[in-house]
């Protein structure tokens, strides 16, 4: 078979006597191509030819095996770093390739094409919704009319209330307080949002949000899409004025200053009865903003008086937070994988009521059994800034995030299109089966050297993963992105961390 090689090539560089010769254009990108090739593939086997083989032909010490019970999973993780470590790490190799380059260009502007659409589908909805009342039926319109009914009617009186006659054309405004113009709408912000939870469902959602500066209201809608040619879009959150549900904020109307990217909404879902049932289950319901208009951003912000103004607590909790933080990263820099979801599991398993709130025992616990360490004041400190009012309880994914912190909106978003990609039924949970169907790894590089084989990445892959599941047999949103969550400590440029989620799922 290997002989047979050459004579295969020589076939394949044949040029059939029927097709016109290349151009010398042509020619000259041809041998630009194949030097690059070349070059990159020979510089990149000789950097990784010393250090790729030890990754899988290191022994697994018995202290350092992982047992599916993340309890036993937490003994070694003050250890070296361990095999399940190792098989983790190996998914950073996609960032050292030198041969995966950028996304291409025309599947960007693709994107960035459905993206700019969607975005004017969903404000064009949006105008549509609040043009259309016409105000004649405008609830206003019964304001003068129920004053007079105050007044006593005479028993002699043939005229009746106003509630049991119809109102006539004399009697309605040809405008009212509340009517809406165009002009009036075009003063608004535009941003994108997702819902902060473990729920795949609902964290999927695509949420497009709009704040008028007319009245300070703000409402949000939810873009679906059915199959490639069928979308839809419904509102969400109803246009209104609101105030934050949480924080040191809270009780406080939202504003232009509230709005940048990373910034939490929250909403009672008491509120709101038409929202999914699986959001009502939380009192409090809490949108992140993925994406804002920078542009209409800063130039209402130029027109407007007030001021962004951080309170004192506000700045002394984020020196606390960051703080914590340093500290820990050091400790996640190579095991943030196993730390992240092995407390997440653990978390979870402590939370027998499925409400999402821990007590400050279970935290202690948490933290001692995985080794995190953190000062007794420290942790005061934080459990005061996260403690729920009055029930002494605080939500576990808001510890996470306080104690370990999180990847920046750009990163997550291509974690939840990886996961949006596999969970085609949007169930909110992927089957292993179909993950290790979709995962490819003919781009890494050990795969490209030859030191590694496809299937020797891919059950490294797996192995890890299901390390992080609850169930054996299926991935959760909330642990798949545990999973990458922990992988991005240690990855410093943003597009590394890109190519390794694009590049094995293919987005």
């Amino acid at each position: 078979m290997v002989t047979n090689l050459p004579a295969m090539q020589e076939t394949c560089d044949t040029i059939p006597e029927n097709l016109p010769a290349p151009t010398e254009k042509y020619k000259v990108k041809r041998q630009q191509y194949k030097t690059e090739m070349k070059g990159g593939y020979k510089q990149h086997s000789q950097s990784n030819a010393g250090k790729a083989r030890p990754r899988f032909t290191q022994q697994q010490s018995p202290g350092n095996k992982t047992d599916d019970k993340c309890v036993q999973g937490a003994e070694g993780i003050a250890d070296d770093l361990t095999t399940l470590d190792r098989k983790a790490l190996l998914q950073r190799g996609y960032a050292e390739n030198p041969h995966i380059l950028q996304r291409s260009t025309g599947k960007s502007d693709a994107e960035f094409v459905a993206a700019e659409k969607k975005k004017q589908m969903v404000a064009e909805q949006v105008m549509i919704d609040h043009l259309s009342r016409a105000v004649i039926s405008d609830p206003e319109q019964n304001l003068a009319s129920e004053k007079q009914e105050i007044a006593p009617i005479l028993p002699d009186s043939k005229m009746a209330p106003i509630r049991f006659r119809k109102r006539t054309l004399h009697e309605t405004k040809i405008r009212t307080q509340s009517t809406l113009t165009e002009n009036i709408l075009s003063h608004k912000v535009q941003f994108d949002g997702r819902i902060l939870s473990r729920n795949g469902r609902d964290a999927c959602r695509e949420l497009v949000g709009f704040f008028f500066t007319h009245d300070q209201s703000l409402t949000i809608y939810e873009y679906r899409q059915f199959g490639k040619n069928r979308t839809n879009v419904l509102p969400f959150i109803q246009k209104n004025i609101y105030c934050h549900q949480h924080g040191r904020r809270k009780g406080k109307q939202y504003r232009l200053g509230d709005l940048y990217i990373g910034a939490n909404l929250t909403f009672l879902s008491s509120d709101h009865p038409r929202l999914p049932e699986s959001v009502k289950e939380n009192t409090v319901l809490t949108l992140r903003i993925t994406d804002i208009d920078w542009r209409a951003l800063d130039s209402l912000k130029t027109d407007s008086v007030e001021h962004d103004d951080v309170t004192n607590e506000e700045a002394n909790d984020r020196m606390i937070f960051k703080a914590i933080q340093d500290m820990l990263r050091e400790q996640l820099h190579k095991r943030g994988v196993r730390i992240l979801t092995g407390l997440g599991k653990y978390l979870q398993q402590l939370d027998k009521e499925g409400s999402g709130l821990l007590d400050k025992a279970d935290f202690k616990q948490a933290l001692k059994l995985f080794r995190l360490e953190v000062s007794e004041n420290d942790f005061e400190s934080l459990w005061l800034i996260l403690k729920s009012s009055g029930n002494g309880r605080a939500d576990y994914g808001e510890f996470k995030r306080a104690i370990i912190g999180e990847m920046n909106e750009y990163r997550k978003s291509f974690v939840r299109k990886a996961f949006m990609k596999l969970d085609f039924n949007k169930t909110g949970s992927v089957s292993i089966i179909d993950i290790r169907k979709c995962y490819c790894a003919k781009k890494h590089p050990q795969v490209i050297s030859g030191h590694s084989t496809e299937e020797e990445i891919k059950s490294s892959f797996l192995e890890t993963l299901k390390d992080a599941c609850s169930k054996s047999d299926e991935v959760s949103y909330g642990e798949f992105e545990d999973y990458y969550e922990g992988l991005s400590i240690g990855i410093v440029d943003d597009e590394d961390f890109v190519n390794i989620i694009c590049t094995p799922w293919g987005i």
